[in-house]
């Protein structure tokens, strides 16, 4: 009896991607076309205003393997990833960007190394950064540190994005995580199991213009810290122990100088200084609590991730 294929399933989160998608789907025929596998390509279009959704109707027409998820709004990259996620019906699933960055050639090293270490997860790791700017990396590499120093028992690997191979054990493990406000790294790293890295040297964009500013990504990484930590609201009860005692050895300082030489006037400036620290505090203190209870806002209204407008495939 012929055991049959095994199926692999690519997502591709698409966001006004009109420059590169023909050029994305041309290469990862060419590598898909090549190996012993059965393959749908997974298409979210996340309310693309460009002509990406006309881009892959086309390419649909052309190629039964695709499959073409187009939300009714923009929901971002994570809920995009996510539906691609829930509708997978593959052995295995790969995670991939339109813009070509993370390189198709590189699928077939994915299920090389997924069969030879009997790996759940195989992650790229980036080695270089072609394309990006000194201060996009300075930052990224800060975050990794920040991230992994405060996570709550989890490590997220250094330089590494949502590039990477799943199987279907943790494929299923993931679909269970239906949290609203996702960190999708965190949660690939959260669920375990074991997990192994394909190194490997980013490209530039193939075409077109990032859809990522810096406010985004800041975004992006409060949702990492704040999902994966608790350490920033410890912090800020340490903060305001330490001023408690301070603020009381200062006290009683001033108590045994009034006692001992008496009553001056002075102090102006440093009263100024202390009132105006102290305000910083309070209100950097009020913001970390902000951000958790918006969390928890969000979580508690229990709106789903994403509305899908209409799903093709064959």
């Amino acid at each position: 009896m012929i055991k049959p294929k095994e199926l692999i399933s690519i997502i591709i989160p698409c966001y006004n991607e009109e420059a590169v998608i023909n050029i994305c789907h041309k290469a990862v025929s060419d590598v898909i076309d090549t190996l012993d596998y059965n393959f749908e390509i997974i298409y979210i279009n996340d309310g693309s205003s460009d002509s990406t959704h006309q881009l892959l109707e086309k390419i649909h027409e052309q190629d039964a393997r695709s499959v073409i998820i187009s939300f009714s709004r923009n929901f971002g990259k994570e809920a995009a990833m996510t539906a691609g996620i829930d509708n997978a019906r593959g052995d295995a699933l790969i995670i991939l960007d339109a813009d070509l960055q993370d390189p198709p050639a590189l699928i077939p090293d994915m299920l090389h190394m997924w069969k030879e270490t009997g790996a759940d997860v195989v992650y790229g790791q980036r080695l270089e950064r072609e394309g990006e700017t000194w201060f996009k990396k300075f930052t990224s590499n800060g975050f990794y540190k920040v991230i992994n120093f405060i996570a709550n028992n989890v490590e997220i690997p250094k330089n590494t994005g949502d590039f990477r191979l799943m199987n279907r054990r943790s494929i299923d493990a993931l679909v269970q995580l239906r949290e609203r406000h996702r960190f999708m790294k965190g949660l690939f790293a959260w669920i375990g199991f074991k997990q192994v890295a394909l190194q490997y040297n980013r490209e530039p964009r193939a075409a077109g213009e990032t859809k990522w500013n810096y406010l985004q990504l800041w975004n992006l990484a409060l949702e990492g810290i704040a999902g994966f930590s608790t350490k920033p609201l410890r912090v800020a009860s340490l903060f305001g122990l330490l001023i408690s005692i301070a603020s009381f050895i200062f006290a009683i300082f001033i108590i045994f100088k009034t006692m001992i030489f008496g009553a001056e006037v002075e102090g102006w400036a440093s009263l100024s200084v202390m009132i105006s620290f102290l305000s910083g505090i309070q209100l950097l203190t009020i913001g970390i609590l902000g951000e958790y209870i918006g969390r928890i806002f969000g979580e508690a209204k229990n709106r789903p991730l994403y509305f899908i407008d209409s799903f093709i495939k064959k």
